[in-house]
């Protein structure tokens, strides 16, 4: 044992096999307790030294192991898989002694577990054929086995054909199958970007299956099941791409009549259309009822894929000329698409049931008549021609009401737990998440700094228990902590390290001198205010001498209420406590200005010179930096290599700010860059990503000085940056105005590349609608611009508003849209994405009407050009919703 123990401290992996071979059962427990400890040194030395060592501790624990469960978790475990040439062929030979059934159990939970190479595939190939027993099926094997497919038919050049490799495999039949029920197929798998379209995975299968190697059957059945389910689009490629190359015949499509109307009503646009496809082909074999037409029909005619839609209404229209005795049981569904919101398909829908409505009872007439209400004033005419009185027409007089979401309510955050073990729950969870929501982490770091004053000994050996293997509680390279604590760390490490006394000394005057120089953009002037505030708060709590915060804010926006904070100050001066000069700077830019006069009266009242300031900020009631218009118009300069924005940077609309020397007069040097001009140009800075929440908490008050900040920032999302308008919706949270720079920050948002971008900008105009501090003549205007300049594409804009008319704001979008649609109908040739805006603007006007505003101009014109493109057609729609104020 002693030679063995030996041969692993210096990493002579492949002596290991022959000095555990003659070790009874004892001494390999003895052994096993010996290379846990090994394993726990190793950790600790050199990588290469490590690796060498850690590759013969799993040679020896793997043969040490008495147990096939405490083996497989062993050979398993993460840190023993890290090498470059695999140690798996002497872990095989240190096992050679054991029995066939205790190979097979290993073999199993080894497949159970996370087979993640090639190397790991074939350790439990060999431990089955040592065992000889079936090869375990599981996740990991087959993306093991796909690994090692890939990379075999890459080695070879030429590259062989797939179906060529995959005839050779001893385990095709229990893997390949198992390919459909993965939750997801190994990238290898699903890839579609062979050179050659027939030599796939999908085509392989196929071949595979037509010469019997792999069961057809069960291939077909599995690729339906999986289908059904859903997944990537990837995924659902490869599982079509197999389907149609499996052929299945006309009885196995019948057989399967109930997942195929499943896929058509609730399956993602590809599978939904294969599925219509199954179904058309049914129908035209004879093997599809009316009443299973009718349950397919339904919801494929609710769906807002047009193309699918239009695809269904052929079909019902070949099966009633067939069949007009179907007309009862099929056009009360045809009837569904009359509430479609494209009129196109409302038109056709139309056409089918006129076509065929004498052909239906009584009852059925009656029950179209009611749908055929949910058509627009431009199908209306036709409308009452087909159905006469059994239309009931009384809607025509309703009242649209506006929904909006509700106002949003400040919360009050909850003062801080004065309970030592809850306190160190919430230190703990933050400091594990590195979470930065306003509230949760306001309220710890106030909490950290009272139950420092008043319970230190008991929190300090909570929180080292609590928080013991935190990067900066590790035993390590002092170095490298330190490194990490002076690149300013953000969240609570610092303040929590500083408590517990890990935080090194030098790091404090570092990060001083960091936070007076931050900065050189928005994103290190916002940050640095935070970290300045942190690291004045970890040196406070090393004294204990600080009873509170005083920026702790009142409301989860992050602003404070004037009266609290001269509560605040007047306990303070109780203490004869000296305010942390960041802390106070903070909550001067936190406190609420407007209606504070009492509070401005009782803080001059004080007789400090916090009161002082506190009153003179109240009653100055100023922006922090007023906001000025400023236009970009330059030309694109060169690109100057990564860092350098688009070249769309140099022409976008963006806002200045003036300078305000109060704040470069009285506040920290963290602050100054909050107070001076500042005239934006293209972002060159190295700061990327969706900002932080904590930016609105260092100024809930002025949130129009944030927007004119955030506006080179925000603009990206409208060419190719994803998330930067998340911000968005947190600023109008506050009680703050909104003027132009929010405005023009939500006009850029609205013209977004990326989905989660457009709900973030609807999201902002329904909160400002439902304030009341929507200006949506402004909004318009800065809309106009920006797609004059072609910042803004309008067939995005057309994505955004629409999504807002759905949620029920008609009234609110129909005001924005006013004022972009006379610019856009007057242009010599219609922008993409008008007959979308017109679309939406004129689905507002049917559900609330003109609202007393006048013509619209240009659209009489564009109605009146004849033809049936899509702009006509939706200028006629919304022609015809505009009524009588639109014809005069």
């Amino acid at each position: 044992m002693k030679e063995l123990l030996a041969a692993v401290r210096e990493g002579r992996h492949r002596d290991v096999p022959g000095l555990v071979a003659p070790l009874d059962r004892a001494e390999r427990r003895l052994a096993l307790a010996e290379l846990k400890t090994l394993r726990k040194e190793a950790r600790d030395r050199e990588w290469r030294e490590r690796t060498r060592t850690l590759k013969a501790v799993l040679v020896a624990g793997a043969g040490c192991h008495a147990g096939a469960a405490g083996c497989a978790a062993w050979i398993g475990a993460r840190e023993l898989r890290e090498w470059e040439h695999s140690p798996y062929p002497w872990v095989l030979k240190a096992l050679a002694d054991r029995d066939p059934a205790w190979l097979a159990d290993l073999a199993h939970r080894l497949a159970a577990r996370s087979v993640d190479s090639e190397a790991e595939y074939r350790l439990v190939v060999e431990l089955v054929r040592m065992a000889d027993c079936p090869l375990p099926a599981s996740d990991g094997m087959v993306r093991g086995w796909a690994e090692r497919i890939n990379a075999a038919r890459w080695r070879q050049r030429p590259a062989p054909p797939l179906t060529v490799l995959l005839r050779a495999e001893p385990y095709l039949g229990v893997l390949a199958p198992h390919l459909l029920d993965m939750p997801e197929l190994p990238a290898t798998v699903a890839w579609a970007g062979y050179p050659d379209p027939d030599d796939n995975w999908p085509s392989a299968l196929t071949t595979l299956a037509a010469e019997g190697l792999l069961e057809r059957t069960v291939l077909l059945e599995r690729c339906v099941t999986r289908m059904l389910r859903g997944g990537k689009t990837s995924d659902l490629r490869f599982c079509t791409l197999l389907l149609r190359g499996l052929e299945p015949t006309a009885q196995e499509e019948a057989e399967r009549t109930s997942d195929w109307i499943a896929m058509a009503a609730d399956g993602p646009s590809p599978v939904a259309g294969h599925a219509q496809e199954v179904l058309a082909r049914l129908d035209g074999h004879g093997r599809l009822s009316v009443a299973q037409l009718a349950d397919a029909s339904g919801p494929v005619l609710f769906r807002t894929e047009k193309k699918l839609v239009r695809a269904q209404l052929v079909l019902l229209g070949k099966v009633l000329r067939r069949n007009p005795s179907a007309a009862g049981q099929l056009l009360p569904v045809v009837g569904e698409a009359f509430g479609h919101p494209d009129i196109g398909i409302q038109e056709r829908a139309l056409k089918l049931t006129a076509r065929h409505l004498p052909s239906t009872p009584a009852d059925v007439r009656s029950e179209l008549a009611d749908r055929a209400a949910q058509l627009g004033p431009v199908h209306r005419p036709a409308a009452v021609a087909l159905f006469g009185d059994l239309l009931d027409d009384g809607q025509a007089g309703d009242v649209h009401e506006e929904i909006l979401p509700p106002a949003p309510v400040p919360r009050r955050l909850s003062p801080a737990t004065e309970n030592t073990a809850e306190l160190v729950e919430e230190v703990v969870a933050l400091v594990r998440t590195g979470s930065r929501q306003v509230p949760e982490f306001e309220r710890t770091l106030d909490g950290l700094i009272r139950c420092a004053r008043t319970n230190r000994t008991a929190l300090v050996e909570a929180l080292r228990l609590a928080l013991a293997g935190v990067w900066w509680a590790e035993a390590g390279q002092q170095s490298e902590i330190d490194w990490r604590f002076i690149r300013r760390h953000d969240g609570l490490h610092v303040v929590v390290a500083s408590l517990l006394e890990q935080a090194p000394e030098h790091a404090f005057a570092e990060n001083r001198a960091r936070s007076a120089a931050a900065g050189a953009c928005f994103h290190a002037a916002l940050d640095g205010v935070t970290h300045a505030r942190l690291w004045e708060a970890a040196a406070a709590i090393r004294t204990g001498e600080l009873p509170f915060l005083l920026a702790t804010p009142t409301w989860h926006t992050g602003a404070l209420d004037p009266m609290e904070l001269v509560d605040r100050l007047h306990r303070y001066r109780e203490l004869r406590a000296e305010p942390g000069p960041v802390d106070f700077a903070q909550a001067l830019l936190r406190v609420r200005r407007t209606g504070g006069e009492e509070a401005a009266d009782r803080a001059a009242a004080l007789g400090t010179a916090q009161g002082d300031r506190l009153a003179a900020w109240i009653r100055a009631d100023e922006p922090l930096a007023p906001v000025l218009r400023h236009h970009v118009e330059a030309e694109a300069p060169p690109a100057r290599g990564w860092l350098q924005q688009s070249a769309a940077g140099a022409r976008r609309v963006l806002l200045a700010t003036r300078e305000r020397l109060v704040i470069q007069q009285e506040f920290p040097r963290a602050f100054h860059w909050l107070g001076r001009p500042h005239t934006p140009g293209p972002q060159t800075c190295y700061h990327w990503g969706g900002g932080s929440p904590q930016w609105t908490a260092v100024l809930p008050e002025d949130s129009e000085t944030l927007a004119a900040w955030l506006l080179p920032f925000v603009a990206t999302c409208a060419e190719d940056q994803r998330g930067s308008a998340a911000p968005l919706p947190a600023l109008v949270e506050t009680a703050a105005p909104a003027g132009g720079a929010i405005h023009l920050a939500l006009g850029y948002a609205l013209g977004a590349r990326y989905p989660e971008d457009r709900l973030s900008a609807v999201d902002t105009l329904l909160t400002l609608a439902a304030r009341g501090q929507l200006d949506a003549a402004l909004l318009g205007g800065e809309l106009t611009t920006l797609i004059g300049r072609e910042l803004v594409k309008p067939a995005r804009l057309a994505s955004s508003v629409a999504a807002a008319a759905e949620t029920g704001a008609y009234r609110t979008v129909l005001s924005v849209l006013l004022p972009v649609l006379p610019v856009l109908l007057s242009r010599e040739r219609a922008p993409r994405g008008l007959s979308d805006l017109l679309a939406v603007a004129a689905q507002c006007a049917e559900r609330c009407g003109p609202q007393g505003a006048g013509p619209i101009a240009g659209l009489a014109e564009t109605a009146a050009r004849g033809g049936s493109t899509q702009l006509v057609r939706q200028a006629a729609r919304l022609q015809a919703a505009w009524g009588k104020e639109e014809a005069a």
